[in-house]
């Protein structure tokens, strides 16, 4: 038996005349290779795959560029994905962002800050230029797991826990739902819009977190509830907003604004100021804050045409009807936000009667009817003078213009909000000597 088995390995064959041991041999070692490239194979894709501290970030966060189109004699922009290489490294996105904390530092705005003392302490291998790279369990040990007793906040796109950081560093949380990719969206726009920018009337993104499917934004904590809730009540147990201080948080969100529409590039459009999103600090500083909806403004451009978002009331009419966007919408929206703060009244209250349920067509129609001084919330303790009052709202009504070209630019609402004097209701028309 054992001399013919080795009988049969020696016989020659038809393949090159190779003997039965030799192509076995081949064949085996064929076969132990392609054994030892596909698990070379795999352990390489799982180790892509894998979520690590640092993952493979330019895969999950896509590019946006910009085609600009010619239509009907409008300027069209037309968003859309670029597909990412695919084996780009996260090291590309990280330089990015510390390049961008640069162009802050050549802004003369004596409102900007360039404080880092919130991320002191913190491991440096996570520090990037303007801010810091949290890992999930870093965030989840901070709110405690993401317990309900640590939410402060909820939207339609993720909601926002209290936590504290192991540096002792309260902070504020946000964690996007992942709504069809939105979480994507808002979590890219608010990194690009306000993660190299530092005022003190904006609220300072610290940090991110990404891991997986999870997208996480981390903001210093503004611990004195927003200007909607002081308005309308929420905050009622705390007293009411005197008129000064009203003024003190409109003047600062007025600051705010001109910074991000005058004093950077691109200039950042908001597009959802209202009062909700105006952040009040312990001493009544005003913070902008939720930048989910923002649009970057390049040089050389004057406006997009882009889908209409925002909320009822506070939005510009020519951006309602036509996504015509530019830095003028924001101004129309922070008018309806300074007739709030002087009526008390919401922007659109359908529990009012007809004529009184839109704030701004009902205080045009007042002040027509020269009934402006029955216009303050009556839940002021002490009323502005008449001066006061009408510097307010004729900034507004400019604010409100229905004609964009009219309205002032923000830089123009602060000085008009810091002036003695009354702002001329439109370009062009001769002002009345004040009567005192």
């Amino acid at each position: 038996m054992g001399s013919s088995y080795n009988f049969d390995l020696s016989k020659k064959t038809h393949i090159f005349h190779l003997k039965v041991w030799v192509l076995v041999s081949i064949f085996v070692g064929i076969f132990v290779v392609v054994v030892m490239l596909l698990l070379w194979r795999c352990s390489k894709s799982k180790k892509k795959s894998s979520v690590g501290l640092i993952p493979n970030v330019s895969r999950e966060i896509k590019e946006i560029r910009i085609e600009q189109k010619k239509s009907a004699g409008m300027e069209e922009v037309e968003y859309f994905n670029v597909q990412e290489e695919k084996e780009k490294d996260c090291d590309k996105l990280l330089v990015h962002f510390k390049n961008e904390d640069s162009f802050n530092s050549s802004s003369n705005d004596p409102n900007a800050v360039s404080v880092s003392s919130p991320l002191a302490g913190l491991p440096e291998l996570s520090h990037l230029g303007w801010g810091h790279w949290f890992t999930l369990r870093d965030l989840e040990m901070a709110t405690n797991r993401f317990s309900k007793e640590n939410v402060i906040g909820e939207g339609g796109y993720g909601i926002v826990y209290s936590g504290q950081l192991i540096n002792g560093t309260i902070v504020a949380v946000k964690r996007l739902l992942n709504n069809l990719g939105q979480a994507e969206k808002e979590f890219r726009v608010e990194v690009e819009a306000i993660g190299h920018v530092r005022h003190k009337n904006l609220v300072r993104l610290l940090g991110y977190c990404i891991e997986g499917t999870h997208r996480l934004l981390v903001y210093e904590y503004v611990n004195n509830g927003n200007l909607e809730q002081w308005l309308h009540g929420a905050m009622a147990h705390h007293g009411h907003l005197t008129w000064e201080g009203r003024m003190k948080i409109l003047l600062g969100t007025a600051k705010g604004l001109a910074y991000l529409h005058d004093a950077i590039e691109p200039k950042v459009v908001h597009r959802d100021i209202k009062a909700s999103n105006i952040l009040i600090d312990e001493d009544f500083n005003a913070k902008i804050s939720d930048f989910g909806l923002a649009k970057l403004l390049g040089a050389g451009k004057t406006h997009i045409v882009t889908r209409v978002m925002g909320t009822f009331g506070y939005v510009a009419p020519e951006y309602a009807s036509s996504g015509f966007l530019n830095e003028k919408s924001d101004v129309y929206s922070f008018g309806v936000l300074l007739l709030e703060s002087i009526t008390g009244r919401d922007p659109v209250d359908d529990s009012r009667p007809v004529h009184e349920k839109n704030l701004v067509d009902w205080l045009k129609m007042m002040v027509a009817a020269k009934q402006a001084d029955q216009v303050v919330d009556p839940n002021l303790e002490t009323r502005p003078s008449t001066s006061a009052l009408k510097r307010a709202l004729l900034t507004a009504l400019r604010c409100v213009d229905p004609n964009a070209q009219q309205r002032p630019t923000m830089s123009q609402v602060v000085r008009m909000l810091e002036s003695d004097e009354y702002p001329i209701l439109r370009e062009g028309r001769t002002r009345k000597k004040d009567k005192r």
